[in-house]
This record gives structure tokens, C-alpha cells and sequence, in this order.
């Protein structure tokens, strides 16, 4: 196990197993990682004016008190009665208000509550069990968000399979200067599989870590994980009624704290590409005693965020704006153009680079995946949900199940 000691944070920590388990006020009072990241502080440089965010997932309840007037005209995708704001579990609107919720009538404070929203509904495995769905809402969600004006996108849900499509839409995202966060899924106890698109390169795989600052056993782990966020005790609509706070845990909780401090630290400088706001991120990230310098955690990836680190010390450097920190590759900087659309349920082909164009990571100094200290142990895994494929409406489409993961 990666001991992220808290002390050392001043920060957040990730998710967990079970989604939901008792019911709980919500708000602030029992948002344990505002007061260790030290929002006051955060606060008074920014509250993530300017940005907006695009959130991936079962739709944004707008009319919820926390995010009135925090949500902005997006788009819904899945192909079955209602739009973007017609939440059909709760999970959107509930990481909505972690990114930007304002905590208005006691609910759910933001990370960043000057930030926007700007929803995007598609469908997960229960809906697609009950309806017939557009089989390509992920990969045209992506795209969508991709050419908005939003410059994060937060996906907090995912499949254990792959789709071609999927990651090059993914890639074009990243080319067009936007980060994306995606959970990496809460199934390291349950086979620790894969789960995309948090595993696409292009993506930033955000792991769960738990108040001690200790990666979650159920957060799903491996050689793609890139950074983690508290994902543990951690308030979210118990149901689609809106009727009251139950304490979660997952991944999905931490991808969208992640997508909250992408927010902040692009808000302070809104000059800055996402390769330089990525990097700051990972140069600033939390980590634990005996981690090896240059060193990847697959538990954890760089560490746990922290943005009051650049914030308030200005710890982490922005470096190339057009190399991506995570990949090492020219990409999503200042001079990309935008590419060409392709028809829907297809995208064009990821740019290739040559060596040259792939230094290390930021501060390794050797490959970009090496083990950190902690790697040897095996006993923390992600759970996250099981993945099935199912036939739609006799049309020979086969869409890839894909689970909240909290």
C-alpha cells in the first residue's frame, strides 16, 4: 500500500467500494476535504472564474439550490425522453455541485463555485438494461464537450472495454487543448480491470484516496493511473428524488475534485495551456513518505492533488505549453489547430510524433511508468462496476456497459 500521509497533503483524498451508505446533511459541514485542502485560502486568489466545466454523465439537476444559475445549455445524447437537465440517478448532478456548487440552502460546497457547468447526458448500464439508448452518446458527448467552450471535461463513469472510436475522440479532445479527468473505476477488489476512457493515454486516470490520505481498496489501479483526489466519506444525492444527501464513495467523487483543481489553477492563469495546468498539478500533487523521486505510483499516480500547493506556495512549475505532462507528447498546446469533424460514430486518427517528441514526464528521470515504494503491495484495487455487453433493439449495435463509479 502508498501511504499519501495527510500532513504532508494539506489536501484531499479519493474513493471506494460500496457507492452509498447512511444518510447525512450534506454541505459543507460534512465536506471533510475542503478544510484540508484550505479553500479559505484557495478562495482568495480564485474560485475558478472563467472556466467551464463539461460534465459527462446521467444529466445535471439545474434547480437543485447549490447549482442555480451554475449551469449552462448542454446537451442530451441518449436517445430516450429528456434533456441534459433531466438527471435520471442523481450521480451528474451530484458531481456538478463537488466542481462548482455554490452550497446554497445546505448543499453541496464546490471546489470551484465560480466555475460553470455545462452538462452532458448519456447513458449508464441501468438505463441501457431498461431502454433503448443511442449506442454512441459516450463518444458524441466527448466530442461535444470537446468543442465547447468548456476547457475540462469530467467523466465519471466508464466500461471495462475499449472502443477504437472512443479513444480517438478522446485523443481530439486532448488536441484541442482540453483536459479530460476520468475516474479509474472501483474494482480493484473485484478483478481490477481496465476502465475507459480513464484508461485511454489521452485521458487523466484519477484514482480515490480516503481522510488519512491512503488509497482506497476498492480504487482500481494500475500502470495508467495518473493522480488521485479524496473519494471517501464524501456527501452525493442518495436517488434522482432530490431529496436528500446520503455519504458516498468511489472514483467518481475524486475525478470530479480533480476537475475542480484543473478549474481553479486554469482560473489564476487563464494564459496557461492544459499540458501547463496538468503539470502544475502532478508537480504540486501530495505524496507520501519514501516515494522515490521521478517515481509513478500506480495506486496513486504522481499523488494526491493539493491545489492550495500552487495556489497559495506556488509549488509546481508550468513548463512546455505544448508537450502533455502525462503523455510526453506535442500535443494540445498553443498552436494545435482545430480538426476536421468526422461523421458521427467514427474519428480521425490520432497525430503521431517521433521520439523527439517525447521527453520524460516532468520530474522522472527515467520512463514515464516506473513502481514508487509502495507498489508491491497488491491488496488495493478499485471496485467499480461490472461491464456487460447487450444488443440494442435488434439494430446489431453492441454497446459497452458503462457504471457510475461511486
Amino acid at each position: 500500500m502508498l501511504p499519501v500521509v495527510a500532513a504532508a497533503l494539506c489536501t484531499v483524498v479519493g474513493a471506494t467500494g460500496p457507492a452509498i451508505a447512511a444518510p447525512t446533511a450534506g454541505g459543507r459541514a460534512d465536506q471533510w476535504y475542503l478544510e484540508a485542502m484550505h479553500v479559505d485560502e484557495i478562495w482568495k486568489s480564485t474560485k475558478g472564474e472563467g472556466i467551464k466545466v463539461a460534465v459527462i454523465d446521467s444529466g445535471v439537476n439545474s434547480s437543485v439550490p447549490s447549482l442555480r444559475g451554475q449551469v449552462l445549455k448542454g446537451k442530451d445524447l441518449t436517445g430516450v425522453e429528456g434533456d441534459e437537465t433531466d438527471d435520471y440517478t442523481g450521480h451528474g448532478t451530484t458531481m456538478a455541485e463537488l466542481i462548482a456548487g455554490t452550497g446554497a440552502g445546505g448543499g453541496i460546497q464546490g471546489l470551484a463555485p465560480a466555475a460553470k457547468i455545462i452538462p452532458y447526458r448519456v447513458s449508464d448500464t441501468d438505463l441501457q438494461n431498461t431502454q433503448k439508448v443511442n449506442g454512441f452518446d459516450m463518444q458524441q458527448a466527448i466530442r461535444a464537450a470537446a468543442d465547447s467552450d468548456a476547457k475540462v471535461i469530467n467523466i465519471s463513469m466508464g466500461s471495462e472495454y475499449s472502443s477504437v472510436a472512443e479513444e480517438e475522440v478522446v485523443e481530439y479532445a486532448q488536441r484541442k487543448g482540453k483536459l479530460i479527468f476520468a475516474s479509474t473505476g472501483n474494482d480493484a477488489q473485484r478483478g481490477n480491470k481496465e476502465n475507459f476512457p480513464a484508461a485511454y493515454p489521452a485521458a487523466v486516470a484519477v484514482a480515490a484516496t480516503d481522510p488519512e490520505g491512503v488509497v482506497a481498496k476498492f480504487s482500481t489501479n494500475g500502470t495508467t493511473t495518473d493522480i488521485s483526489a479524496p473519494g471517501v466519506n464524501i456527501p452525493g444525492w442518495c436517488d434522482a428524488t432530490f431529496t436528500k444527501y446520503c455519504t458516498q464513495k468511489g472514483t467518481s467523487p475524486a475525478a470530479a475534485l480533480a476537475s475542480a483543481t484543473a478549474a481553479l489553477i486554469w482560473s489564476k492563469h487563464p494564459e496557461w495551456t492544459g499540458n501547463q495546468v496538468l503539470r502544475v498539478m502532478f508537480e504540486s500533487a501530495g505524496r507520501g513518505e519514501g516515494w522515490k523521486p521521478g517515481s509513478i505510483s500506480k495506486y496513486v499516480g504522481h499523488g494526491v492533488v493539493r491545489p492550495n500547493a500552487h495556489l497559495t506556495r506556488g509549488l509546481g512549475k508550468p513548463g512546455d505549453p505544448d508537450v502533455s505532462p502525462d503523455t510526453g507528447e506535442r500535443v494540445g498546446g498553443k498552436a494545435a489547430a482545430a480538426t476536421p469533424k468526422p461523421s458521427e460514430g467514427s474519428a480521425e486518427k490520432p497525430e503521431s510524433s517521433s521520439p523527439s517528441d517525447k521527453p520524460a514526464l516532468a520530474g522522472s528521470t527515467g520512463t514515464a511508468r516506473t513502481a514508487d515504494a509502495g507498489d508491491t503491495d497488491t491488496g488495493y484495487l478499485i471496485g467499480g462496476a461490472v461491464a456487460a455487453v447487450v444488443l440494442l433493439g435488434g439494430a446489431g449495435l453492441f454497446v459497452a456497459r458503462r457504471r457510475r463509479n461511486t
